[in-house]
């Protein structure tokens, strides 16, 4: 399907489905189909003229259906894609972190699960997400994340976190209309232990949304992460994936092995 070749699987498989459904209806505008995707200015005026010349949402769902199978199919049979920070040479072919991170946050319905490291100038690198949560605002957002210590620091555990719930709210970007809400943010209590035979580090970078797409790399998210060094990561298109990943984490919550960063 040549007019949408340029396009993500993703993208085009979330417009079919709200055209399917009748959430898009005619007239079109672009603002609508920036809502219900995170659409290139490509896309959305192919998608405009279409609409232009007399084809109704449901031909359009039908045709962007068949684009995204075609794109898909171009993904490989896995469903899985190259995510890469970095230097590029010829003959190789990846997309961005910096690319595919807020267009995962621009396109969420439901949910996000959002898990790293460290995170660093957040009101740059989450406004795609805040700014999806002003939009949306029933969306639920949870990040996960290490809080830890220094060596010799004996600080109450309590305070430690009290410290950090403070400057995340602080650093959490405000949405340009009415100022988004914030996420849940958890940690695991481990990495504040002042026992290095029982301290731990959590270190796993991933986002899960709404179980339709994953995104497991090992880039955290900063600036320097998605943009400078180098990083790898893979995109999952894997329903059963997505969701095992997602139940991982609720698992550790419904045992109470990582707790809520209260006051957030």
């Amino acid at each position: 399907m040549k007019t949408f070749e340029n396009e993500s699987a993703g993208t085009l498989r979330r417009l079919a489905d709200v055209f399917a459904s009748g959430r898009l209806s005619t007239p079109l505008s672009a603002f609508a189909l920036k809502r219900a995707a995170p659409c290139t200015n490509e896309l959305v005026a192919q998608l405009l003229r279409l609409s232009d010349e007399g084809m109704s949402p449901q031909h359009l769902g039908l045709l962007l259906g068949v684009a995204a199978d075609a794109a898909e199919a171009r993904a490989g049979q896995s469903g899985a894609e190259l995510v890469w920070t970095g230097p590029e040479v010829p003959g190789t072919s990846s997309r961005d972190t910096a690319i595919v991170v807020p267009e995962l946050w621009r396109g969420a319905q439901r949910d996000v699960l959002v898990s790293t490291f460290v995170v660093h100038d957040v009101a740059t690198v989450f406004l795609p997400l805040a700014q999806r949560m002003d939009e949306l605002p029933d969306l639920r957002v949870r990040i996960f994340l290490h809080i830890g210590r220094k060596v010799g620091d004996t600080s109450l555990d309590s305070e430690f976190v009290r410290e950090f719930a403070d400057k995340f709210k602080r650093a959490w970007p405000s949405a340009p209309r009415q100022g988004s809400g914030r996420p849940e943010v958890y940690y695991d209590p481990r990495g504040l232990s002042t026992d290095p035979a029982t301290r731990a580090t959590w270190h796993a970078k991933c986002v899960v949304v709404d179980d339709e797409l994953a995104f497991v790399t090992s880039a955290n998210f900063t600036e320097w992460a998605q943009e400078r060094n180098v990083e790898a990561g893979v995109l999952v298109r894997s329903r059963h994936f997505n969701a095992q990943l997602r139940q991982q984490f609720e698992s550790l919550l419904r045992a109470g092995l990582v707790v809520r960063v209260p006051g957030v």
